[in-house]
């Protein structure tokens, strides 16, 4: 995983240098996968982390692995949700913020959970206003 999570990174690389993000990659175990989907999986996560940083403070996006849930992770430090939308977040059209504020068409999320629901795995997030996502990713570890 940390080869695929790395080359997300590589297509990243002006916008965290542009934006000055701190990115931290934790050791990642390996998962059968379908090696693009999941890549998009993250690289829709990791994104989203940099897109939605606060203004005036530097942005950071950790990716890791939690051995306690047996999750990835996909952490930031930006402007949050309140956690009433947590289900709203991961349907088609949906957005909490306005259109004019961020781009985006509110399918991204959507789109993340039926491919890691194809995995047989789960999405879930949790979310403080003005503190920072961190989306978790349940998959298959290979033993």
């Amino acid at each position: 995983m940390n080869r695929l999570v790395n080359n997300v990174l590589r297509d990243y690389t002006e916008v965290i240098k542009e934006k000055d993000v701190e990115v931290k990659v934790g050791d990642l175990p390996a998962v059968l996968c379908d090696q693009n989907m999941i890549q998009q999986v993250f690289s829709n996560l990791i994104s989203n982390g940099i897109k939605y940083s606060k203004e005036n403070s530097r942005a950071k996006v950790s990716i890791g692995y939690d051995a306690n849930l047996k999750a990835f992770y996909v952490k930031d430090n930006g402007i949050g949700f309140d956690m009433q939308y947590h289900d709203k977040i991961f349907q088609v059209f949906q957005r909490l913020q306005l259109p004019e504020d961020y781009e985006g068409t509110g399918i991204g999320l959507a789109i993340v959970k039926r491919m890691v629901e194809r995995h047989r795995g789960n999405i879930w997030a949790e979310s403080e206003l003005d503190k920072g996502t961190t989306f978790y990713v349940q998959l298959p570890v290979e033993a």
